[in-house]
């Protein structure tokens, strides 16, 4: 079965999230757990939790197929040491936020060297940065999401992910979450059924499939090899729709959550149930 939805609000509560959720008919979602621009929240109240595990059991939505992401402040490659010990333990928080609430689950980007420092030290930053937070939490898995290499950006291809991953001491909680529109920004072409076999196939073979725990299902408003990171809806970038019928038709990607972030989320219902469809 294929489990899709789209990344919901969680303005007015936790549980309003899973509401919205439900509203687009979605069988899979993302949320953010706490201002994604803030670096500290108030804890998670008991009232919190109940109420959004309530309603995940009312709306009928597995614990597995929510797919949680974390901050945007959060740079866990960060070449100074004060700022990187800072993501650190927001990094750490967030993934106790989410075993609290019972999910399987936290994605995140990787981080950026900001000219700092090399490409490989930030990655073994990175993979330095996870295994402290796993170290120091239980039962979530570190997700990490690909990224289109905009500025400073790691994580762009898929040699950085197999370089994060192959450091961590933990290999049963670090997975990966492919983005199509960063996959196609940082070169990856989508564009027809050959080209998404390879670029599957890549990920396949370097990697591995088990690894992969959510897909972003996003259009591109840039071209090809861009480096730009602008999500568009489906059929309506550069992407066009043949990667996402070939991704939802494709017998891999079953039960994994799979997530819209495209830019119009009046689209969201019509989006899901044209995949759904498929």
């Amino acid at each position: 079965m294929k489990y899709i939805g789209a990344h919901v609000s969680a303005s007015g509560g936790l549980d309003k999230a899973v509401f919205r959720a439900f509203q687009l008919h979605a069988t899979a979602f993302s949320f953010f757990t706490k201002n994604q621009l803030q670096w500290s929240a108030l804890p998670l109240s008991l009232i919190d939790i109940n109420n959004f595990k309530k309603s995940c059991v009312k709306y009928n939505f597995f614990f597995e197929k929510i797919l949680p992401h974390s901050s945007y402040l959060i740079n866990l490659g960060h070449p100074n040491n004060d700022l990187l010990k800072k993501s650190r333990i927001a990094f750490i928080q967030e993934i106790k936020r989410c075993n609290d609430l019972g999910l399987y689950y936290l994605n995140f980007h990787p981080g950026s060297h900001l000219n700092n420092i090399s490409e490989k030290d930030c990655l073994s930053r990175i993979s330095e940065s996870i295994n402290i937070a796993l170290e120091n939490t239980d039962n979530v898995t570190a997700v990490i999401e690909n990224t289109a290499g905009q500025g400073t950006n790691v994580g762009y291809c898929f040699e950085h992910l197999y370089e994060i991953i192959n450091k961590i001491d933990d290999k049963s909680r670090i997975g990966v979450c492919l983005d199509t529109c960063h996959l196609f920004a940082a070169g990856y072409d989508l564009r027809t059924k050959e080209n998404c076999q390879n670029t599957f196939n890549k990920f396949f073979n370097l990697i591995g499939l088990k690894y992969l725990k959510g897909l972003h299902l996003n259009d591109s408003k840039k071209e090809l090899n861009s480096r730009v990171d602008r999500h568009e809806n489906l059929g309506l970038g550069y992407i066009g729709k043949l990667v996402f019928e070939w991704i939802v038709q494709n017998r891999c990607f079953s039960n994994i959550p799979m997530i819209l972030e495209t830019s119009n989320a009046t689209m969201w219902s019509k989006e899901i149930s044209w995949l759904k469809s498929l």
